[in-house]
């Protein structure tokens, strides 16, 4: 059965899909070691392997499954050039930082690039130029001052009038020699190496806060206690926030992905376009030698918008208009967290706990922003210096943009609280066909209903256990969102994506 004619009903990654998952025990006892990292993504394995090489006795914490998570269901490009933002960093950060945001991620291309040779990893790593282009005159100037800025960093770039791509363009701005992978296999072989070196995996373990003296001691839903000598947050959104209000400081957008055949070969590149709704594709080549497009886009922030579904219709339209399509197998969509200057946070958790580390918001560049993340916290936890922690480290602000964006932000959040609480709903359970899931009246009082393929009916209150606002059904992709910091749940109220960690109550 198929939501359209073209694209599957349910969303499946192609990443989790094309790779054989290793399976790990919960924690079901104490246990110490000297470092304890949390979050199964790219951050939280490659950390647990450095630090493993380091000679530490480290444990990798998972909620869910490895890799399951926004590195399962990511585009997977290993680049640099995050869309338009080396022109805007110079201006809110200075040319100096900018300069390192630009450094270190080209160390963590380098030093994915450097592993993958050295381990002879078949992770169909290859080079790729990376492409922004434009159909907007009033991204022309844009592309120009992006150059500009290229130039006085040190970047290999150029303004072209065409790109091995033949897509409608006026303009577009390439960054030579990046990559792209199949993250999946790269993971999964760190993943073997960090256990050749003695680490210990605990998935389906979910810890929720930690307590900080002397030493750190995770604590997990289940009510078992891990000790160590440094506790790291590498869960998409800080399991812990330690006083560092990230609820506050970050905001969670979602954008989506089809994996599309096409009868026409693919030139290479890669390529997002630079103004809204984005734009971006890449290829893939899948084990039979077939060439899988990666067509994705239409961001938004989580839980707001129009019907999900429409996104992957607006997806399907721009491929059948660019490519000429065969098959659309693959569907999937994504979350990220945005900092309130977009670079990330990434070091002490906050001035005022001790020992405790966190790695998040990589505004959907997660492949080169969560490796050099794993780099920084290495070198923090070893007391190593490294010249990128004062860009990255949690604890700044910066009077331009922070304030403004903070404002905004929050002005956002207390909008949907309000407007989720004063919601007129008409429609009531027994009115839901099958496949279909709303907000509806119980006796009075708001509530979500789902009503699977079965005919069963699955109800859940709409209030999320993070800060009280009320969740948004998600056609798309079957979960309730909360459109005020972005928490995830299924279709029985489970926790699918933080800050929240607390279940939806059943109905």
């Amino acid at each position: 059965m198929k939501t359209t004619d073209a694209f599957p009903q349910y969303p499946d990654s192609y990443w989790i899909a094309s790779s054989e998952p290793m399976t790990f025990p919960a924690l079901k006892e104490d246990i110490q070691a000297d470092a304890a990292v949390v979050g199964g993504g790219i951050s939280g394995i490659t950390t647990a392997l450095l630090l493993a090489k380091e000679g530490l006795n480290v444990v990798l914490l998972e909620a869910g499954e490895l890799l399951k998570g926004t590195t399962g269901h990511t585009t997977a490009k290993v680049t640099a050039q995050h869309d338009l933002i080396y022109h805007e960093l110079i201006q809110h950060v200075g040319l100096e930082k900018a300069q390192y945001y630009y450094h270190a991620n080209q160390e963590a291309i380098q030093f994915i690039k450097d592993l993958v040779q050295e381990q002879s990893i078949n992770c169909g790593l290859i080079d790729q130029d990376a492409y922004i282009y434009t159909n907007d005159e009033q991204y022309l100037r844009k592309l120009e001052l992006e150059m500009k800025a290229y130039e006085q960093l040190g970047i290999h770039g150029e303004l072209v009038q065409s790109m091995p791509l033949s897509l409608s363009m006026k303009q577009a701005l390439v960054m030579r020699n990046q990559a792209q992978f199949h993250p999946l296999h790269y993971l999964y072989a760190l993943v073997r190496m960090f256990m050749k070196l003695g680490g210990k995996i605990y998935e389906h373990t979910t810890v929720t806060t930690v307590e900080n003296a002397p030493e750190p001691k995770l604590v997990t839903r289940d009510g078992h206690h891990v000790t160590c000598r440094h506790a790291v947050s590498c869960s998409h959104f800080p399991f812990y926030d330690g006083m560092g209000f990230y609820f506050s400081r970050m905001h969670a957008e979602r954008s989506y992905v089809l994996g599309v055949k096409s009868t026409e070969a693919y030139p290479g590149g890669m390529y997002i376009r630079a103004e809204d709704p984005t734009r971006s594709i890449r290829s893939t080549t899948m084990a039979n030698g077939d060439t899988l497009l990666l067509v994705g886009g239409d961001g938004h922030k989580t839980g707001q918008g129009v019907c999900t579904i429409r996104h992957y219709e607006a997806l399907q339209t721009f491929a059948k208009e660019q490519f000429k399509v065969e098959d659309i197998p693959y569907r999937w969509s994504t979350q990220d967290l945005v900092t309130l200057d977009k670079i990330p946070y990434i070091g002490q958790i906050s001035s005022g706990v001790q020992n405790v580390y966190v790695a998040t918001g990589y505004r959907k560049w997660g492949m080169t922003q969560g490796t050099l993340a794993a780099l920084l916290l290495r070198d923090t936890i070893l007391g190593r210096d490294n010249p990128y922690q004062a860009l990255y480290t949690p604890s700044r602000f910066h009077a331009d943009p922070d304030i403004k964006t903070f404002v905004v932000q929050n002005a956002d959040v207390a909008k949907h609280l309000i407007a989720g609480k004063l919601e007129m709903v008409r429609k009531k359970p027994e009115d839901l066909e099958v496949g279909e899931g709303d907000v509806v009246t119980v006796d009075g009082q708001r509530a979500g209903a789902y009503r699977d393929a079965q005919g069963v009916l699955h109800m859940v209150d709409t209030t999320c256990t993070h800060m009280g606002c009320e969740v948004e059904w998600n056609a798309g992709d079957l979960s309730w969102d909360c459109p005020c910091h972005g928490s995830r749940f299924s279709i029985d109220g489970e926790v699918m994506e933080g800050p929240a960690k607390r279940p939806l109550t059943r109905l």
